[in-house]
């Protein structure tokens, strides 16, 4: 069984998710903590929980997402893991940052990388990897099947879906990644995005604009 907390961090309100297990093995996914008030909420949440990092993840790499990749290998040892196909995206995240006159320190250290073969395997819980490219081209979404979640990144959002209008979105592929992947789960599944409030599959194929 495991327990999700998260955390809203920079200037983007982007979703920050830590999942840990019963026996405190821990993972984050899309650390995007950019101040260094929320690196220490972070830290200080792990560490009041005594909690044991075991994967640092992305579900993609704009650079709202990856802020805090760095300060997490720095400060438990790992390695990122991501799709292939959004290393493009990771080495383009510093000048994208610049544009927003958001610099940060960088994660130079080794990309493990995750397609729909591969699960992750936290304690006994495991995630299979869904590949949902469209608002990056290698945007992947982590479904838990045993406890009924998905941590979509910025796929899918209550009423909304990702913006496609960055280097390597495309729309069709986009809405195609939602109605092959994530409307094929069940109707009950909460998804968890990468911006905003929680919402369920089955809220979304009857409420969202964008698809029905």
């Amino acid at each position: 069984m495991t327990t999700i907390k998260h955390f809203t961090f920079n200037p983007f309100q982007e979703n920050t998710y830590v999942i840990y297990t019963e026996k405190g093995e821990c993972c984050i996914i899309d650390p995007g903590c950019y101040f260094n008030n929320e690196r220490n909420e972070l830290k200080n949440f792990i560490t009041r929980h005594q909690l044991q990092p075991k994967f640092l993840l992305n579900t993609h790499c704009h650079l709202d997402h990856i802020f805090g990749n760095k300060f997490i290998h720095d400060e438990y040892g790992l390695s990122l893991h991501l799709n292939e196909k959004d290393k493009i995206v990771l080495d383009h995240a510093p000048a994208s940052a610049l544009m927003f006159g958001l610099p940060f320190d960088h994660y130079h250290g080794e990309c493990i990388y995750l397609d729909e073969s591969n699960t992750v395997t936290l304690g006994s819980t495991v995630f299979e990897i869904l590949f949902t490219p469209g608002h990056s081209p290698g945007s992947i979404s982590f479904y838990c099947r045993e406890q009924n979640w998905v941590i979509s990144g910025d796929v899918l959002f209550r009423l909304g879906i990702g913006r496609t209008d960055l280097p390597g979105g495309d729309s069709e592929t986009l809405l195609d990644s939602i109605r092959q992947k994530l409307f094929r789960l069940p109707d009950d599944v909460i998804i968890y995005p990468g911006h905003g409030p929680s919402t369920t599959i089955g809220y979304e194929k009857g409420k969202n604009p964008f698809l029905t």
